[in-house]
């Protein structure tokens, strides 16, 4: 039990850039290993993901998570998050930055990994900025932000949508700014994950269509999209929550014998 109380004692809230963000700074941290994780549109802080917390705390990995209401992690200003600043900005500008002066991490040494939201925020970044974000991971990715604009109303919780409406006024036009309009066919990040269970049917069919795309393109990805017994037991997040951060692990460590041999 100290050892479970002593890993979160190591959690706190800092303001990078005029923002809260939350950071995890593990006693003994790994080395040259970082993630930057986006929260849902929910605004879930990731110490709420106890099955995420848990193995993250495990690995030892140094954690930022900004925190940024319903901006949707996009590279337009959001002025309900900050008025001269994008979202995206924040996360290339002060929350790498903070990365590196806090735990000397830099790029290519930091994955970006998601939520929701936050997942098809963590997708649409490493996207446009593959090369410094070239390992990323999104569990049930809200790629079709359009189509939950089109069905607030049905869905509830229609102001978490407002900010897409504000910026865009229309479905089809946020629709041709979604991350998969974003993927280049010649320079994508090198270490891609998602998972979506067949459960949401909010999210689903914009993960399959990443898939699809991806495999168009012959560019290399992990996607769990198929039924496995942990979905069928209720257990896929946890299951889904330990195949990411073991995929990132994997890939920064791959990333981190490319830059020794270079």
């Amino acid at each position: 039990m100290q050892d479970l109380e002593s890993r979160h004692s190591h959690w706190k809230i800092i303001d990078v850039g005029g923002h809260n963000c939350e950071v995890f700074n593990p006693p003994e941290p790994s080395v040259q290993k970082g993630i930057i994780f986006l929260h849902d549109n929910d605004g879930k802080q990731l110490r709420d993901h106890p099955y995420l917390r848990d193995i993250i705390e495990r690995t030892s990995i140094p954690v930022i998570a900004p925190q940024s209401g319903h901006s949707w992690w996009l590279h337009h200003i959001m002025p309900s998050f900050d008025t001269k600043m994008s979202p995206e900005q924040y996360i290339l500008g002060p929350v790498t930055d903070e990365m590196g002066s806090r735990f000397d991490i830099s790029s290519p040494s930091i994955a970006i990994i998601g939520v929701g939201m936050g997942g098809q925020g963590a997708l649409r970044i490493s996207y446009r900025h593959p090369s410094v974000f070239p390992i990323t991971a999104a569990l049930s990715p809200a790629i079709d932000f359009h189509t939950a604009m089109r069905d607030a109303d049905k869905r509830g919780h229609g102001e978490q949508y407002e900010s897409l409406w504000e910026l865009y006024g229309d479905v089809e036009k946020a629709r041709q700014d979604t991350a998969i309009l974003h993927i280049h066919p010649l320079n994508w990040p090198r270490h891609q994950f998602f998972a979506c269970p067949r459960n949401d049917f909010y999210w689903r069919d914009g993960a399959e269509r990443l898939h699809s795309k991806l495999l168009a393109l012959g560019i290399p990805h992990t996607a769990v999209l198929e039924s496995t017994d942990h979905e069928m037991d209720n257990n896929f997040q946890k299951f889904i929550f330990c195949e990411s951060i073991d995929f990132i692990n994997r890939a920064l460590l791959t990333e981190s014998r490319s830059a020794n041999h270079s």
